[in-house]
């Protein structure tokens, strides 16, 4: 191939396609790989799927010489591989079969030198112990025929303040000379460049900054249900908390944690735990009780509906915000799927109304999005706010609605009723 690549990276969703793009912004002559084939055209036409990439950004990479392809062999002409595929949980095992796939595709086409670097979220070892194996075949040495490292990818999907290129990116090689190149391959993307000492180091970096929110999410969703029990307003004690100028960070309750790292991340840390002979407790203990609070929004309008003599069955629930988190068009894991699939096994009759949303996609149905907010809540019984998202006007909705459970603290009103 005549063409030749400073970094070839493979999977461009989430993580993949902003490295693409700092990388092409930066000079670097980048291909991508994906084996999603309507991806990689939707690239080349220069349409971008991912929430905070503009398809002008697209363009612009496109004509600093990006070339995504679902041709491998893009990954024989680089200098340096980065690895960005899904590692998801399944029945609380972590699944690495596209670590696995991406590190045989790599293997046999690895240059002379070349750098790879795993971003996938992954149980310490990962690097050492499943993706070296694969890529020290035909007698390479690590180190010396090739180059490998781990560096957490830190995406927050519609951070407005943070992104690749401000965020530091920890880097942790399994010889030091990894090290040495990955730390000089980011350093040409980001900012700052935080080195560890081994990549298990790097890849528990990560699982301890999502289980760190895991477990404080689910502390305050069970201080929610406590005040509730109290008859205190948790968003009160919140706030007052969050004045402690020192010792106090605040979080926020909520119908239950969705995405692609919090509900998952702690997952492969536990695991992990319970692999090496020491079981974690605490982030098997906040996955079960973030797993309850879909449950415990149904119990809270199932009383809401008694209190005004009203059964769940037959009631109109219009279901606002669907995706995991505001303003991005993103459903994987969202809590909105539990709450709408619990309402109607009530015999509720549900809608929902997303603007990033056209579908809510349920295990075996499906419910299409209303078409128009003012007719959806001039239509519904009761209203569920599970995502803030910036197209709602709170106060309007406040005002309009026969009743509004809020699950996200900000509404305000006398037909209001927050978590």
């Amino acid at each position: 191939m005549a063409e030749k690549y400073d970094l070839a990276v493979v999977g461009l969703g989430y993580a993949g396609l902003p490295l693409v793009i700092a990388a092409a912004r930066n000079g670097m002559r980048v291909a991508g790989y994906d084996v999603d084939a309507s991806r990689v055209a939707a690239l080349a036409g220069g349409t971008s799927y991912v929430d905070d990439i503009s398809d002008r950004e697209i363009t612009e990479a496109l004509a600093s010489g990006f070339t995504p392809s679902s041709d491998p062999e893009v990954i024989a002409a680089a200098d340096a591989v980065t690895i960005c595929v899904p590692t998801p949980l399944r029945d609380s095992v972590p699944n690495l079969s596209a670590v696995l796939d991406a590190a045989h595709l790599v293997a046999p086409r690895l240059r002379p030198g070349a750098l790879v670097v795993l971003e996938s979220t992954t149980y310490p070892g990962t690097t050492t112990d499943v993706v070296l194996p694969l890529l020290e075949q035909g007698s390479r040495t690590v180190g010396e025929d090739f180059l490998l490292a781990f560096s957490p990818e830190r995406i927050d999907p519609g951070n407005p303040a943070f992104g690749l290129h401000n965020t530091p990116k920890v880097v942790g090689g399994v010889t030091a000379r990894c090290t040495e190149a990955a730390t000089a391959l980011y350093a040409r993307m980001v900012q700052k460049v935080v080195t560890v000492s081994t990549p298990a180091a790097a890849e528990l970096t990560k699982l301890l900054e999502n289980t760190y929110r895991q477990v404080n999410i689910a502390l305050i969703n069970e201080i929610a249900v406590y005040c509730d029990g109290l008859g205190v307003d948790v968003w009160e004690v919140v706030a007052a908390a969050a004045t402690k100028p020192f010792g106090f960070q605040s979080f926020r309750p909520g119908p239950g944690v969705g995405g692609h790292c919090i509900p998952v991340d702690p997952g492969y840390l536990a695991f992990s735990g319970r692999a090496s002979g020491f079981p974690l407790r605490l982030p098997e203990l906040a996955q079960e009780v973030n797993d309850r609070m879909p449950a415990y929004v149904v119990d809270r309008i199932t009383r809401l509906l008694n209190d005004r003599r009203r059964s769940v069955r037959g009631t109109r629930v219009l279901l606002l915000g669907a995706t995991y988190k505001p303003d991005i068009a993103d459903d994987r894991g969202s809590p909105a799927v539990p709450v709408a699939e619990l309402l109607l096994d009530r015999g509720a009759l549900v809608r929902f109304h997303d603007p990033c949303l056209r579908t809510l996609r349920l295990h075996g149905r499906s419910i299409a999005g209303a078409e128009s907010l003012e007719a959806a809540v001039a239509e519904a019984d009761l209203v569920v706010l599970l995502q803030a998202h910036l197209d709602y006007d709170l106060a309007a909705l406040a005002d309009t609605a026969p009743l509004l459970f809020d699950t996200t603290g900000r509404a305000v009103g006398t037909r209001v009723a927050h978590l």
